[in-house]
């Protein structure tokens, strides 16, 4: 008995949102703006997408997603919200 393991084909920029081609010809999308580093890309950082095994690096915005995290709904918020909450505790603990 075999197990297929769908794995991403392409990736592509195309209205507001990120748009990943999987082997089986299922798309997957997210929107830009529900990723910080994203949202400041212009069209032609978003559409240099270098797509891997585990995720999506895109070179021109120093910005990593994993498949894993993008499949639980995590398109990098998540990251942005800790790294603003610690900032707000280190402004606290320094006053």
């Amino acid at each position: 008995m075999s197990t297929r393991v769908d794995t991403a084909r392409s990736a592509v920029y195309r209205d507001g949102h990120i748009v990943v081609t999987l082997d089986s010809a299922v798309e997957i999308r997210f929107p830009v703006a529900g990723n910080p580093r994203l949202a400041r890309g212009t069209p032609a950082q978003l559409n240099r997408i270098e797509v891997s095994p585990y995720g999506l690096h895109w070179p021109d915005l120093d910005e990593d997603l994993s498949f894993g995290g993008l499949l639980k709904g995590d398109y990098g918020q998540t990251t942005a919200r800790r790294t603003m909450a610690r900032r707000r505790t280190q402004r606290v603990s320094n006053r």
